[in-house]
C-alpha cells in the first residue's frame, strides 16, 4: 500500500477542484441519518485533513489515520488554522489501533481501493469492527470498476501551475482488475526555471459491490446500502464513485 510522498507538498494545490464543503454536507448527512450526529468519529486514510477538519468544525471528535508522514505533516498544520482538537496517527489502515471505540468511521476518496487483496481489505473491515461502538456506522467511498475501465485506464492527465506540475499516467489490468498510477511531479525549487522530479507509482484496486457485501458480512458488519456518490441514488452501471453504509452487528473473534 503506498503513501503520497512527495505528492503531499502539492496535494492540496491540485486538489482545489474538489468541493469539501459540499463532501462535507454529505458525510455529514449520511452520519446524521444513520444516528451519529457528535461523538468520536475515526477517518482512515485522512490525508492532509481536509474533510477532517470540517467534521470536527462540526462537532465531532475526529481521530485521522494516515500512512503518509508527510501528508499528515500538512493536516497538522491545518489543524492549527482551525483552531480544532484532531488526534492524528501514523499508522496503516490494515493494522490501525486505537485506545477505544467510536461511533462512527469513516473513509473517503477511494482509500479503500488503495487495499490490493480481499484478505486484507477483510482485515481492514474486521478491524473497523473490533473498534466501532455497538451499532456504529462506517461509511466509506470506493472507485467503481466501470472508473478504472473506462474512464481512467490507459489514460494520462497532466497539470501544470506555478506551484507545481505533474503528470499522471494509467494503467488498467482487467484481469487483476489494478490500476498503476505512475506519478512524475515537478516542483519549482530556488532560481526561476529550475524544478526538483519526483517520481511516485501508486496501486489501487477495483472492486465490485457484491464482493465488498462479501467481506462485510465475514468481518460482522451489515450491509446497509450503496449510493451513487454525493447522492441518495441507486448505483448505476456508469456510476464512477460509490458509497457503502454498513453498521457493526456482531464483533469478529479470530479463531484460536
Amino acid at each position: 500500500m503506498e503513501s503520497y510522498n512527495s505528492f503531499a507538498l502539492v496535494y492540496d494545490i491540485f486538489m482545489d477542484n474538489v468541493d469539501y464543503e459540499a463532501w462535507r454536507e454529505y458525510v455529514k448527512g449520511l452520519l446524521c441519518e444513520y444516528g451519529v450526529e457528535d461523538g468520536l468519529v475515526l477517518e482512515l486514510g485522512c490525508g492532509t485533513g481536509s474533510l477532517t477538519g470540517l467534521l470536527a468544525l462540526d462537532g465531532y471528535e475526529m481521530i485521522g489515520v494516515d500512512n503518509s508522514a508527510d501528508m499528515l505533516d500538512v493536516a497538522h498544520k491545518k489543524k492549527e488554522n482551525l483552531g480544532v482538537e484532531i488526534l492524528y496517527l501514523l499508522q496503516d489502515m490494515r493494522e490501525f489501533e486505537l485506545y477505544g471505540t467510536v461511533r462512527a468511521v469513516v473513509s473517503v476518496c477511494d482509500s479503500m481501493n488503495y487495499i490490493l487483496d480481499e484478505e486484507e481489505l477483510l482485515g481492514v473491515f474486521r478491524l473497523v469492527n473490533n473498534y466501532l461502538d455497538p451499532g456504529g456506522v462506517f461509511i466509506f467511498d470506493l472507485n467503481t470498476v466501470y472508473k478504472y475501465e473506462v474512464m481512467m485506464g490507459e489514460q494520462t492527465f497532466a497539470e501544470n501551475r506555478k506551484e507545481g506540475s505533474f503528470i499522471w499516467e494509467n494503467y488498467y489490468d482487467s484481469a487483476d482488475m489494478i490500476n498503476e498510477y505512475e506519478l512524475a511531479i515537478f516542483i519549482p525549487e530556488g532560481e526561476e526555471g529550475v524544478y526538483r522530479k519526483y517520481e511516485e507509482t501508486h496501486y489501487q484496486k477495483a472492486y465490485e459491490l457484491d464482493v465488498i457485501k462479501g467481506l462485510l458480512a465475514q468481518a460482522g458488519l451489515e450491509y446497509v446500502v450503496a449510493y451513487d456518490a454525493c447522492t441518495y441514488n441507486v448505483p448505476k452501471a456508469e456510476s464512477e464513485r460509490i458509497y457503502v453504509v454498513a453498521r457493526e452487528c456482531t464483533k469478529y473473534y479470530a479463531p484460536k
